[in-house]
């Protein structure tokens, strides 16, 4: 099936797709600010490591990536499809994309660094998410983080209050 769209028309709107400090990847660092966690975002290591880690916790040499299920082919997840026009293009794709992160992880660790992987789709349930968040990240005593999570304490800002927020600060 032929693209319905001009190859510049396509070009123009796939420069739109953000990169970096994305609606997943802010309501991750809300979750983690709101869970009494400090991290860098463009500090000078989230630059130098390999990947660029979308969150960075220097002092506990742990780089954190917010993945999107379907750029980075989350297995069993159902957005995770692939487009039915050049399919040819978009696997090869999508391989590049996969490799790329394994190998990502692979300098990580061999670094010293322990790499998590937060799913776009995780963030369907926060609360799971901040449980395991908790469970994998190590405990600072002076932080008197929660045992139990309580699920006004996990609630993040919408796009649209985060806008109006950041236009009022300016």
């Amino acid at each position: 099936m032929a693209d319905k769209i001009s190859k510049a028309k396509r070009s123009w709107l796939m420069s739109r797709v953000a990169s970096k400090h994305t609606k997943p990847e802010r309501l991750v660092r809300s979750l983690l600010h709101r869970l009494g966690y400090r991290f860098t975002v463009n500090g000078p290591k989230n630059k130098s490591l390999p990947g660029r880690p979308d969150i960075v916790f220097p002092s506990r040499k742990i780089a954190l990536f917010v993945h999107g299920c379907f750029w980075h082919r989350h297995h069993g997840c159902k957005t995770a499809t692939t487009p039915k026009s050049n399919t040819a293009y978009w696997n090869a794709k999508f391989a590049r994309n996969v490799e790329r992160d394994r190998q990502t992880e692979a300098a990580l660790q061999q670094q010293g660094w322990q790499v998590i992987v937060v799913w776009e789709c995780e963030l369907k349930q926060l609360e799971q998410l901040a449980a395991r968040l908790i469970n994998t990240l190590p405990r600072v005593d002076s932080l008197n983080l929660p045992e139990d999570i309580d699920d006004s304490q996990l609630v993040a800002e919408t796009q649209a209050v985060y806008a109006s927020r950041l236009s009022k600060s300016r």
